[in-house]
């Protein structure tokens, strides 16, 4: 037992100083499509501004309020939702945009829950369902999410049958898309997710974002934040592998396997499979 305690400390304490490593490393390569550095680039008013410009050239606005990586909580019962950069126009109106590098099968989904948060935001400030201002939430990807070779995928609630009928909900929502391949999108936005996708830009746009990333990545107060919100993410990732491993191990000693077969299916140590099954029998006791 004591032996298995101390390796498990040597794996974690080696496993941390190899993560330490890594993240110091990506920490001097990181650009505007990472997701931290999107939300401390974009804190930034005048830069978030004209990116929301680019992005939504009707939108009429002359200030807006900059939330960088705001969060909103209803209950403990209930999934709150943080929004890398949040902004609200002088209307009243909201802006989410979130910065997604991966594909994890549930943007559609996260989009939706997003913009009811938007909402909840505006209603817990004693707002009428009728004076609700619009609501736009707007995903970057460096991957094109829909395979149609679009740079920007819009979506608004329309009419089934008929699709010249809104809804008219005040609810929009955007992907953009940094690989796209056709010519369906402004000069300007066009340079802004060339840019994302690490392409060499000639705008005067760009070079602003590029100079404010290369900025943030001299702070030396946001690049400890940085290692300290990707080092626990790392732990619990780490925790909640060990306690899969206990869990397996578990069930299997419940369907009657032997620690001997367990070792030798699952090629994990015997003392980690002995300590689970004296946790268990101690279970029993009780």
């Amino acid at each position: 037992m004591d032996n298995l305690i101390f390796e498990n400390e040597l794996i974690e304490s080696q496993l941390r100083l190899e993560t330490e490593e890594r993240l110091r490393e990506q920490w001097e390569t990181l650009g505007i499509s990472n997701d931290f550095i999107f939300c401390k680039v974009m804190q930034e008013k005048e830069l978030l501004e004209e990116l929301i410009r680019r992005i939504l050239p009707d939108l009429r606005f002359t200030d807006l309020k900059v939330e960088a990586q705001k969060t909103i909580e209803i209950g403990p019962d209930i999934h709150g939702v943080r929004f890398d950069v949040f902004g609200t126009l002088e209307d009243g109106s909201t802006v989410d945009i979130e910065m997604q590098v991966l594909n994890t099968g549930n943007l559609p989904k996260r989009m939706r829950y997003y913009g009811s948060m938007a909402d909840v935001q505006m209603l817990e400030k004693g707002t009428v369902y009728d004076e609700l201002m619009e609501s736009y939430v707007i995903m970057i990807c460096p991957f094109d999410l829909f395979g149609e070779g679009r740079h920007v995928y819009t979506f608004k609630n329309l009419c089934k049958e008929d699709p010249e009928l809104e809804l008219g909900d005040g609810t929009c929502k955007l992907v953009l898309n940094a690989a796209g391949t056709m010519n369906d999108v402004s000069a300007k936005l066009k340079a802004f997710l060339d840019y994302v996708a690490g392409k060499a830009v000639d705008d005067e746009y760009v070079k602003k974002l590029d100079e404010a990333v290369k900025r943030a990545r001299i702070n030396k107060k946001w690049r400890t934040e940085f290692m300290i919100i990707n080092m626990r993410d790392r732990e619990h990732e780490y925790i909640g592998r060990e306690m899969h491993k206990r869990e397996q191990i578990a069930e299997m000693l419940k369907d009657g396997k032997t620690p001997d077969e367990i070792s030798a299916f699952c090629k994990y140590p015997m003392e980690l499979i002995e300590e689970v099954q004296k946790n268990m029998m101690a279970e029993t006791v009780k």
